[in-house]
């Protein structure tokens, strides 16, 4: 992971950094507590009343503006942290959490590609609506998980005065902040003449994840942001369902990359994403926002969604699905009940979106 000898610093930071990963339970409730009235369903996920609808919304509802020109510059942009990030061997420290993570603890894939930044976001309306500018996944590193770092020091008895967590204050307001918006979907199989239907787990490998390894979550979920950095991607992919279906192919169903670098992708054109679509027009598929909310540990900003398939669909897209992907592993259909999702959350660690979605759908799709 890391080909030269570590100083003490470096060990310092892999040791919290340790830490901060096998104790995210308890760090979660602990964070949580410090904003009791924006916690979703006494979960560690957090939301101001604008995110969240009173009932599920279709996703293709939901108004998208992407404002290219914009260059306003959020007030916290991760230089906070350069007072207790680690000091590397030439006497130096690393200059953003970013970089550190880069050299010491670099997951399989770490690469800092093009995103979509929440600029605003209202879905408790009647016209629910996102609006976007620029980003780099980097953004959400150097802040989120270096807030998060914060809070495993101050569990360690070295609280940081004055540092991320501090500056960024609310971290639902996406002006404090970069904020990257990742798209948890929970996937669901309709089992109409049983009466039944089931969702799937994924298990996060730390190995192969930079953020919240050894956690469960929904299957699919990605960062909102363009498929390759070619400047055609931009405008292309800038959908929210296109994501959860490239999600999908990647994670449920093991299809490659899509080479968008030398070409856009045409999504007309892709089996894949036009059965999808068909299953939709049919009635087969539905997809559903639930609302919107950030981690209270490492401000990994999540839109809730769900995707209900009928079963043949399900079973014809998706029945020689991947165990394994890029990033983890994909368990085996679990009941979508009332008591297993209860069961699911006392047994597995969750991510605080995964858990809050799960809840969500629960209450309003069982």
């Amino acid at each position: 992971m890391h080909a030269h000898e570590v100083t003490a610093s470096e060990q310092e930071w892999l040791t919290t950094r340790a830490y901060l990963r096998d104790h995210r339970r308890a760090l979660d409730a602990r964070a949580a507590e410090s904003h009791p009235g924006a916690r979703v369903l006494d979960t560690a996920l957090l939301a101001s009343r604008e995110w969240l609808p009173d009932t599920p919304i279709p996703l293709d509802t939901i108004d998208l503006d992407l404002d290219t020109t914009h260059e306003k510059a959020p007030d916290v942009n991760g230089a906070q942290a350069q007072a207790w990030l680690p000091v590397k061997s030439d006497g130096t420290r690393y200059s953003t959490y970013s970089q550190a993570v880069g050299t010491l603890a670099a997951p399989t894939v770490f690469e800092d590609r093009p995103t979509y930044r929440l600029l605003n976001a209202e879905l408790h309306g009647t016209e629910p609506r996102l609006r976007f500018g620029l980003g780099s996944y980097f953004d959400s590193i150097d802040t989120g998980e270096a807030a998060a770092h914060e809070l495993a020091l101050d569990a360690l008895g070295h609280p940081v005065h004055n540092g991320l967590r501090v500056a960024i204050g609310d971290p639902w307001n996406p002006g404090r902040r970069p904020v990257n918006l990742a798209i948890s979907t929970l996937t669901i199989r309709r089992d109409r003449d049983g009466g039944r239907a089931s969702f799937l787990l994924h298990w996060r490998d730390p190995r192969k994840v930079g953020h919240a390894g050894g956690m469960f979550q929904v299957v699919p979920v990605g960062v909102f942001q363009p498929s390759g950095r070619a400047d055609w991607n931009v405008r292309n992919d800038f959908s929210l369902w296109r994501n959860v279906v490239r999600e999908l192919a990647e994670e449920v169903a093991g299809e490659d990359e899509y080479d968008s670098e030398h070409a856009p992708i045409d999504y007309d054109a892709w089996p894949l994403a036009t059965r999808l679509d068909f299953a939709r027009r049919q009635g087969h598929l539905t997809a559903w926002c639930l609302g919107l909310g950030v981690d209270a540990t490492s401000f990994a900003t999540d839109l809730l969604t769900a995707v209900i398939i009928d079963a043949p669909v399900f079973d014809d897209l998706f029945g020689t699905r991947v165990t394994t992907n890029a990033e983890g592993r994909v368990l085996d259909q679990v009941p979508f009940t009332d008591e297993s999702v209860r069961d699911v959350l006392a047994r597995h660690p969750m991510q605080a979106a995964g858990e809050a979605l799960l809840r969500l759908a629960a209450a309003n799709f069982c």
